[in-house]
């Protein structure tokens, strides 16, 4: 039977690319983004778009049941949707905060709450774009942030020990740069010279597919040679 992925933020981007490379490669895909319209993808019986807004709980729950009433099962949750915020621990204010972690922490553990009975079916993955500002801190501009990714990893690795029973595993993916609009904003390098959408493609399509036996807990990616990663 074909599997079934779910993937945030895929309107654009990392989301839209690894939508692009599991729909290529004989995966159905369920995609949530803020305007349903925006799927990358056409439409077809492969191919489902749905509203989801980090924000906004209940879009979470109904996007879920949305795909196992299309697809029927599910393999693989992406949480690829997130924010990057410039600003240092010390300029945010409460509201930034509350805003960053409600998408890039919450809602990832909450959509999950809701997909795990379904990824336990399948012995699903849980793949987590956690970004290596997850794993150290660059700029005091990128502290916000950072710290919200530093979170993102700690529920990538809460959730491998939960799936450590059942078969569901659960990877972080740690980019540094990726040739994105919100990396646009960030760095002056090249788009070219940066790490390509595709490749993290490749890599997610790689981490679904391999079988419980093969565990891998984070995956560092740079788009040239940093000291530490």
């Amino acid at each position: 039977m074909r599997r079934v992925a779910m993937i945030s933020g895929a309107s654009r981007g990392i989301g839209a690319a690894i939508a692009g490379r599991l729909a290529a490669n004989d995966w159905a895909v369920s995609l949530g983004m803020r305007d349903p319209a925006a799927t990358p993808l056409p439409d077809c019986e492969r191919v489902l778009a749905c509203r989801f807004d980090a924000l906004d709980p209940e879009s979470e729950r109904v996007w879920v049941e949305a795909t196992l009433a299309r697809f029927g099962r599910l393999d693989g949750l992406v949480h690829n949707a997130g924010i990057a915020p410039r600003r240092s621990v010390l300029e945010a204010s409460d509201a930034e905060f509350d805003e960053v972690f409600g998408i890039n922490v919450k809602s990832p553990m909450r959509l999950t709450r809701h997909a795990w009975p379904h990824l336990v079916a399948t012995r699903g993955r849980v793949v987590t774009m956690a970004s290596l500002s997850g794993k150290r801190v660059k700029s005091a501009g990128g502290g916000l942030y950072a710290l919200s990714k530093f979170a993102a990893m700690g529920l990538a690795h809460a959730l491998r020990q939960c799936g450590a029973e059942s078969g569901v595993r659960s990877t972080a993916i740690c980019p540094s740069f990726v040739a994105t609009d919100m990396a646009a904003a960030i760095t002056a390098t090249p788009a070219a010279e940066l790490t390509q959408p595709d490749d993290i493609a490749r890599i997610v399509h790689l981490v679904l597919e391999l079988p419980s036996s093969a565990s891998i807990a984070e995956i560092p990616v740079h788009w040239t040679v940093e000291d530490c990663f």
